[in-house]
């Protein structure tokens, strides 16, 4: 299981990525956005050590609190009636999960690491304190909670992506291949097999190389 350690926050850059004809726009959102969790006591947050299969928390578990990752990645799945993991959320490096736990009386998904770090944990409980007490935390808050619905919304444009070898090639634009072609295949909802054709496909037209096994860059 995860490992608890002494409380600290580490701040990290956001990036947001946006799909427009599958030309992607970038933006360092540090420079954009102001930490927002600077205003809650620092008690609030936790930091947590995570291996590789670790839980941080399971579906239908009491929500106490969001995360933000500092490094590693944090998979969000749930199982679907046949049996089957949806990937619904793939956390890295600055990026916020379980942010609905603060509006909710439990987790909606499983939370799984897929590479070993740290987490952040921040108590619900202050959050939803300082919200009340706090308008600068409240209005920072709320931004980032902004930025991370934009950020949802390009992964639903590119899952819009009706060919297989576009959907592929947004994916690698946008940094989704960092782990295993399974993991980019449950992330992007086709099979892997899809995806180790459409990646075959797209070396052949020379707009992807292989650098590795299941390694691939854009040409």
């Amino acid at each position: 299981m995860a490992a608890d350690k002494s409380p600290s926050f580490i701040e990290s850059s956001f990036f947001l990525i946006t799909l427009s004809n599958f030309t992607l726009v970038v933006y360092d959102l540090d420079h954009m956005i102001a930490d927002p969790f600077s205003h809650l006591p620092k008690t609030a947050c936790r930091a947590i050590d995570m291996q590789k299969g670790d839980v941080l928390f399971r579906q239908d578990q009491t929500a106490s609190g969001l995360y933000r990752v500092v490094s590693g990645y944090v998979t969000l799945q749930r199982t679907g009636l046949g049996g089957d993991t949806l990937t619904l959320h793939r956390a890295v490096s600055g990026g916020l999960f379980a942010e609905a736990s603060i509006f909710s009386e439990n987790y909606h998904c499983d939370a799984i690491c897929t590479a070993a770090g740290s987490v952040t944990k921040i108590a619900k409980a202050d959050v939803i304190a300082t919200m009340q007490s706090n308008p600068a935390f409240s209005e920072g808050f709320t931004r980032l909670l902004a930025v991370q619905v934009q950020q949802y919304r390009a992964h639903i444009e590119l899952l819009a992506i009706p060919s297989a070898k576009e959907r592929i090639l947004a994916a690698v634009q946008a940094g989704y291949l960092d782990a295993t072609v399974t993991e980019l295949a449950t992330r992007i909802n086709l099979s892997h097999e899809a995806c180790y054709r459409a990646l075959r496909a797209l070396c052949d037209d020379g707009r992807v190389v292989q650098t590795g096994r299941g390694q691939y860059s854009l040409a």
